[in-house]
């Protein structure tokens, strides 16, 4: 019996289908091989940009850490201008107070020589007060509660010093009195005004040496007058100017008498 030989056909179809499935054999297995190695591009792809985001983000912080140490410099920059300046005016400052001390020293010693050249003169005034006499008295009158000298009382008190103009010897005595209304101690205080008042007025409007002045607040001690009316308060509530001027017929004799009756020392 004689075999039929396949058809060509039957063997283009085995043939076909024999690439076929060697072509899909071959994808499959590139598609095994490759997959690994794509997984591994993803991870890299991923951390890469991961790692351009964190180099991003330390710029940034670089470039504001930039920000801040320039701004710090620029503020201690600053800081020292100031601590400069402040040195500086501490040391102007410390220059004042010391040439202020300086000042105030020298001007305690001036006053303190014053002091002593016045006290002189009030002592040597003090020890002599037998050689001056009485040459004149005012009076200055007050309101009531009032320590301030009125213009009449101004007007009088410039016609007795024109008397004491050209004197180089004289002392002035100032007593304050005050009326009876009220208690003692703001009588005394009252009284006090007044005759600083009197003083300052000598003193700073006509130049009366200070040191030829004395005063002394009485209150209403002494009064000149009661209190019972109005024009009787008024005497009260004065100032008494008293005038004194050395009387040299009086020292020149007092001083002889002295002399007189000094023991000579016996002789050798």
């Amino acid at each position: 019996m004689q075999l039929r030989k396949p058809a060509p056909i039957l063997l283009a179809a085995v043939a076909a289908l024999s690439l076929l499935t060697g072509a899909c054999a071959t994808k499959k297995h590139v598609r095994e091989a490759i997959a690994p190695v794509q997984t591994q591009v993803t991870e890299v792809q991923k951390t890469t940009t991961q790692h351009t985001q964190a180099i991003g983000d330390l710029d940034r912080n670089v470039s504001r850490a930039d920000e801040h140490a320039m701004e710090a410099d620029k503020k201690a920059t600053a800081a020292g201008q100031s601590a400069d300046k402040a040195s500086q005016a501490a040391m102007t400052a410390q220059q004042k107070a010391d040439a202020a001390s300086q000042s105030a020293q020298a001007a305690a010693t001036s006053a303190t020589r014053a002091y002593d050249r016045a006290n002189g003169v009030a002592t040597a005034i003090s020890e002599n007060f037998s050689n001056y006499k009485l040459t004149s008295t005012e009076k200055v009158y007050f309101r009531s509660g009032h320590s301030e000298i009125g213009k009449e009382d101004q007007a009088k008190l410039d016609a007795a010093l024109q008397q004491i103009q050209s004197a180089k010897n004289y002392v002035i005595e100032v007593e304050g009195y005050a009326d009876r209304t009220g208690n003692k101690a703001a009588n005394i205080e009252l009284a006090r005004r007044r005759a600083e008042a009197v003083v300052r007025y000598l003193t700073v409007d006509h130049n009366i040496p200070l040191r030829t002045i004395h005063n002394v607040a009485v209150g209403s001690e002494f009064p000149n007058a009661d209190n019972k009316t109005r024009d009787a308060r008024k005497e009260n509530r004065r100032v008494d100017l008293k005038v004194y001027a050395l009387d040299l017929s009086t020292a020149l004799g007092n001083a002889a008498t002295s002399s007189a009756q000094t023991p000579t020392p016996p002789s050798q």
